[in-house]
């Protein structure tokens, strides 16, 4: 029997949510799914529907859903259906839902500038720094045999809970002017149970030239296969 994926992409247009998407279903369609596309979340209310999913990529940044919506995803989950996501299209889709926070683990909270660009909207936030595997993450299905790396792109301020297990993180040092006063260890990649279901998600990801990096994109892929339903 073929997998099926359902594809939810939308939002802010600045995460390119239609290009960062289109960089994985070679890959999905590869491995066997069927391919379905949504652009908006009106689908996760739909029990039925929802039920015949193998995975839900969501790619939904700055939006909102409504409360059937959030607790038909959360239903899907539990009850076997994976969930994966990067960047702003997982941690910062649906701020207002306390009950989809908390089935994500995770909220994106800032990107911190460089002190003399703060307030700016015309200077990127982007900070070079070094994506580490953690011990988890070395036996891991989905890091195992992965090295650490160097990017140069957003770095997240993350708030996440205990029930995640980090696979990856990062220093999120402070520079000239920042108020906090030491390096931050910030999860950059992880996985979460719920229920019968997996959750994967990175806060890699704010460009389509980031998700194609060599270091990255297969960190989605495995993700996305590992949520999957086993």
């Amino acid at each position: 029997m073929s997998k099926r994926v359902l594809i939810v992409r939308g939002g802010w247009e600045g995460h390119n949510p239609i290009g960062a998407t289109d960089v994985f279903i070679p890959s999905l369609e590869a491995e066997g799914f069927n391919v379905d596309i949504e652009d908006t979340p009106e689908i996760y209310a739909d029990a039925s529907a929802m039920s015949a999913y193998d995975l839900v990529v969501q790619c939904l940044s700055m939006t909102s859903a409504t409360v059937d919506e959030v607790d038909g995803l959360r239903r899907a989950v539990a009850a076997g259906t994976g969930l994966a996501g990067w960047h702003g299209g997982i941690i910062d889709s649906f701020r207002a839902s306390t009950d989809y926070l908390q089935l994500v683990g995770a909220q994106f909270a800032a990107h911190p500038h460089a002190a003399a660009d703060r307030g700016r909207t015309d200077v990127e936030p982007y900070r070079e720094y070094t994506v580490r595997f953690t011990e988890a993450g070395a036996t891991h299905p989905v890091t195992a045999g992965m090295t650490d790396f160097d990017v140069l792109t957003e770095q997240y301020w993350v708030l996440a809970d205990g029930l995640n297990e980090v696979l990856a993180d990062c220093s999120l040092v402070p520079g000239d002017g920042d108020e906090w006063p030491e390096a931050v260890t910030m999860p950059v990649a992880w996985t979460r149970r719920w229920g019968s279901g997996r959750i994967f998600a990175t806060s890699l990801g704010h460009t389509v030239d980031v998700l194609s990096n060599p270091a990255v994109k297969p960190l989605v892929e495995r993700g996305m296969m590992w949520a999957a339903r086993h």
